[in-house]
């Protein structure tokens, strides 16, 4: 049970975002009073110029500034933080996603309650332009569903509560490796779950993802498949063991990249055949998830996030 002496960390990481980031911490200020806790709002600014300190002082928050590129180094200062100020649990949400009333309730419950250590919110998307047909046929904007209580072998933190002592007891962190290719998230969850901590989904605490509309574009969306099949297979063959084990990953991933390039080649052929913007839409991304899981068996880092020129 939480009470007046749990304390919660909320973390923001923000990079040049500093109007999206403003209305995050409006709608935060309006749940920080939804449960007896001490609840407390960080963002962590990625950017050198500091573009986020005038929200973050608006909204009477925390600020760190986390100079060092990339959002394993971001999320690891979040890490700091929570252990630092002695906090119960660290909540992670983006700068770009509003939560919905209910949202930080509704994410605590199952931890509070002890049936979990880490605590995954669903994510909805809104585009801020009308996508494409492409888009829409895909379906690529929308989540796996979990149900209310499930089990999850790992989690993204875009939405995402973590039970900071189990932080502790493992010494889990982020691993930098993918701090400019993205897949942090998976691999550390991944990793605290092989530790034994249990994931569990809590479908009542949304946050709605604010879509850009250079993200809602195919060249985009292929982007982001291709690079989650180098950080898919990048990140299992981290985990492995000794040089058998992680060369028996490498090339247990090289075929099954290859074979779903093949499938989505394939039904991108059915869908230009048949003109279905969704056979041609869906294979396309699963051809380039397969050619991104391939290149990640041989080892290859692609970097999303690169350094960008200031606004």
């Amino acid at each position: 049970m939480i009470g007046p002496d749990t304390s919660i960390l909320i973390a923001v990481p923000s990079y040049r975002r500093p109007d999206r980031l403003a209305r995050l911490l409006t709608a935060l200020a309006e749940q920080r009073h939804d449960i007896p806790a001490q609840v407390d709002v960080v963002v962590i600014d990625n950017d050198p110029a500091g573009t986020a300190a005038d929200a973050a002082a608006a909204a009477r928050a925390h600020y760190r500034l986390e100079p060092r590129p990339g959002l394993a180094a971001v999320r690891n200062s979040a890490l700091d933080e929570a252990i630092t100020r002695g906090a119960d649990a660290l909540v992670f949400i983006d700068d770009d996603e509003v939560p919905a009333p209910g949202w930080l309730q509704a994410l605590v419950s199952p931890w509070s309650a002890g049936t979990a250590d880490l605590v995954s919110g669903r994510v909805e998307s809104e585009f801020d332009v009308p996508p494409a047909e492409w888009i829409v046929a895909g379906g690529f904007f929308r989540r796996v569903r979990f149900a209310d209580g499930e089990r999850m072998p790992a989690a993204p933190t875009n939405n995402l509560l973590i039970d900071v002592s189990i932080l502790r007891s493992t010494g889990i962190r982020f691993d930098e490796e993918f701090g400019r290719t993205g897949g942090e998230d998976i691999h550390f969850t991944s990793a605290l779950t092989r530790c034994g901590a249990r994931i569990v989904a809590a479908p009542r605490a949304v946050v709605t993802d604010h879509v850009p509309a250079d993200r809602a574009t195919p060249s985009w969306v292929l982007r982001r498949a291709f690079r989650v099949g180098t950080t898919t297979a990048r990140s299992d063959i981290r985990l492995a063991d000794g040089a058998v084990r992680t060369l028996r990953r490498r090339l247990r991933w090289l075929a099954v990249g290859l074979a779903r390039a093949l499938a989505g080649v394939g039904r991108w052929a059915i869908g230009a055949v048949t003109r279905s913007t969704v056979h041609r839409a869906r294979g396309a991304r699963l051809a380039a998830r397969g050619i991104g899981m391939a290149a990640g068996g041989t080892g290859f880092r692609y970097l999303e996030y690169r350094p960008r020129t200031p606004q």
